[in-house]
């Protein structure tokens, strides 16, 4: 998959995140070892070949200065809806992509995958816009994806004014979608401030229905793409779903993990092939473990090089580099250094 210079990215991530009861920014809180925006700018990248658009407004300085160059700044004085977020980056984007993908910071288990197959489909046919959808069982007061009879979105209905018919649909409104570059700029002005105050991009569909414009629709694969980050406990089960990705994908290259769910592996953390982890591992950070080592029980590493065919039982490891064949005694400690062979087994 090669990233598109003709596909840009938007990323909305202006809200303040009341819930998280927290100082800092909510697309600032921590998964797997890197801010929720890390997550969603991965993503970005994979699908884009434009840096993508950041639309930032509370906490706004402290967002840039995490992200830096990686992105452009577009900035939500007030927070008026989404429609009115992503006409904060239009001076930068009219007339700059033929698509534009619309995703938010604080969803950060929407894979580049899932990103891709909403551009591919709105590639293949004369749509105004491609969404993603989920399939859920519990709502969680998600607006209802209502189709017609050939497939395409008929509409979007809120469940707080949707019908007892509509209100059974299981299918729903995740908030990403892949627009037409050329058609979402006018459309977005014919958006109408709600009742509530606010300009909601899901009117878009509404719009692009009135005009015979075809909208379409991609289901997740994985229900938990859909997941934002509004509270803690969000955060934690984002936190779940992310270390079973990740134990999947190391087992898969050859790694054994004796138990998953007791070992957290940071999603920059690699690890060489017939390496075995026990229960109880933390690696965190940019640490590398090489081929052939048994971690565990116990062990936590931070920013540390492991060498190859290293055993390493219980252990609290910091900025540490370890030459291949590393025996360490238990309940070892250290923070920064070299360790060789004579060094481990003295």
């Amino acid at each position: 998959m090669q990233p598109d210079p003709a596909v840009s990215v938007v990323i909305l991530a202006a809200g303040y995140g009341k819930r998280m009861k927290s100082s800092l920014p909510k697309v600032l809180h921590p998964l797997g070892g890197v801010p929720l925006i890390e997550h969603s700018l991965r993503s970005a990248a994979q699908v884009s070949g434009q840096l993508p658009v950041l639309v930032v407004g509370h906490g706004a300085e402290q967002v840039r200065a995490a992200v830096g160059a990686r992105a452009r700044y577009a900035l939500q004085d007030q927070q008026l809806g989404t429609a009115h977020a992503v006409r904060m980056a239009q001076p930068l984007l009219k007339g700059k992509a033929d698509w534009v993908v619309v995703t938010a910071g604080d969803m950060p288990l929407i894979t580049s995958q899932t990103l891709q197959q909403l551009v591919d489909l709105q590639r293949s046919a004369d749509a105004a816009l491609t969404m993603l959808s989920v399939i859920l069982d519990d709502p969680h007061g998600f607006g209802r994806v209502v189709r017609s009879p050939d497939g395409d979105v008929q509409a979007i209905v809120e469940e707080a004014v949707a019908p007892p018919e509509v209100l059974a649909l299981r299918e729903l409104n995740a908030g990403v979608y892949c627009f037409d570059g050329q058609w979402l700029w006018d459309a977005l002005e014919e958006v109408r401030l709600s009742p509530k105050g606010e300009y909601f991009l899901t009117d878009l569909v509404e719009i692009a229905r009135k005009q015979g414009r075809r909208v379409q629709a991609v289901t997740a694969h994985d229900p938990h793409e859909a997941l934002g980050i509004n509270t803690r406990a969000h955060l934690a089960e984002a936190q779940a779903v992310l270390q079973r990705r990740i134990a999947a994908r190391w087992m898969e290259a050859g790694v054994t993990l004796v138990d998953p769910s007791s070992i957290t592996i940071e999603i920059d953390v690699t690890i060489g092939a017939d390496t075995i982890l026990y229960p109880q591992c933390y690696l965190g950070g940019q640490t590398h473990i090489g081929a052939n080592c048994q971690m565990g029980p116990g062990a936590v590493l931070w920013n540390t090089q492991v060498g190859n065919d290293c055993r390493i039982a219980a252990a609290w490891l910091e900025n540490c580099t370890l030459a291949d064949g590393v025996r360490l005694p238990p309940y070892t400690v250290q923070r920064g250094g070299f360790i060789s062979n004579a060094e481990s087994e003295a």
